[in-house]
């Protein structure tokens, strides 16, 4: 059996939610959408339904498939829904939705009501993403109580950079979204992952932590505590020795400067495993640091084996995880760690706890 897999530590992930919400106060919605970042949503789901106080998806379709899973917590559809067909689903599924534009207030008005709805009602205080203006807000919030239909509206908004804790825009948007909502009842609800750890101000009604929830800190400059939930693994599956001035892999891109003994692993891009990292990537083989040297391949790359003379054929490769973190393979990437955790595939997932 090929040897790359997913470890998933579920005492992690249910570490990480109870963190997030007692660090934020008030109830949270731990947000599984893109099958719970990678970690596979219907498992999470399950592993948090002791402690969640709800889940928070994409769409329609991922909130189906949880309630075919026997999940019967709260789900919000964070894009809300794109029909009126769509829209009788969530009454009869009993499902939240987000409502950010007024085709879906249209939608709303026009559908009889089988069942009363949840909403939540965005308002774009500054990422110009999704959400009613601000002045807006006011003639969104009457139309949804006129029509009849809606039991509950909480108010929402989302951050742009609640991740650079030096930059004061999520001042200017917390700002912003009281303003607008001053005069208007219901739950509030405006942190992100890094606005529960990083922006006291933004703490309202409702959370929404979704990276954290995997421990991938989105403020990694603090050390706030969370769980790594997935490590990605695999195993040296042969070894050779390549002389000074040797060149690795396509491209030739890494040439050795001295006799190197390098390391193959059952482990590549179709994987989910990003081709864009650098030579010196940081890896650990059977607990001992090294690094990635050459390109990533489609199902194989290689590692440096020279300073580890211990290590083998069968050596245990952690790509990341608890030793390896994911961001800082996200950032020899270029990319997030988000991009990576929901890019995993072709591996064995294995869930524990």
């Amino acid at each position: 059996m090929r040897p790359a897999r997913a470890l998933i530590d579920l005492h992690a992930l249910r570490h990480n939610y109870l963190l997030a919400r007692a660090r934020h106060g008030g109830r949270a919605l731990a947000v599984i959408k893109a099958n719970a970042y990678g970690h596979g949503a219907i498992a999470c789901a399950k592993a948090l339904s002791g402690v969640a106080d709800g889940f928070a998806v994409a769409f329609l379709d991922e909130a189906l498939s949880l309630r075919a899973a026997g999940i019967q917590h709260p789900i919000l559809l964070l894009e809300g829904v794109f029909d009126t067909d769509e829209l009788d689903a969530v009454m009869r599924e009993q499902l939240w939705i987000v409502v950010h534009h007024a085709a879906q207030i249209d939608m709303v008005e026009r559908t009889p009501a089988s069942q009363p709805l949840h909403v939540w009602l965005k308002i774009n205080t500054g990422m110009n993403r999704a959400g009613f203006l601000p002045e807006q807000a006011p003639a969104a919030w009457q139309r949804l109580h006129d029509s009849g239909r809606v039991a509950s509206c909480t108010l929402m908004t989302h951050f742009a950079r609640a991740d650079e804790p030096d930059v004061l825009s999520t001042t200017d948007q917390i700002a912003v979204f009281d303003d607008a909502t001053r005069h208007l009842p219901g739950p509030r609800s405006l942190a992100n992952s890094s606005a529960v750890l990083g922006w006291q101000a933004a703490h309202r009604d409702w959370a929404r932590p979704g990276i954290l929830l995997y421990g991938a800190d989105p403020l990694p400059a603090a050390d706030n505590g969370l769980r790594p939930v997935m490590t990605l693994q695999s195993q040296v599956m042969a070894v050779r020795d390549i002389p000074a001035g040797a060149a690795l892999g396509y491209g030739g891109r890494f040439v050795a400067e001295r006799a190197t003994r390098v390391g193959l692993v059952a482990m590549g891009y179709a994987d989910g495993y990003p081709r864009t990292v650098p030579d010196g990537t940081p890896v650990a083989v059977d607990g001992h640091p090294t690094c990635l040297i050459g390109r990533v391949s489609m199902d194989m790359l290689t590692i440096d084996l020279t300073d580890v003379p211990g290590c083998g054929i069968g050596s245990t490769v952690e790509l990341w995880g608890a030793q390896v973190p994911v961001n800082r393979i996200a950032s020899a990437a270029g990319t997030i760690a988000y991009e990576l955790l929901c890019n995993v595939k072709r591996v064995r997932f294995e869930y524990q706890g």
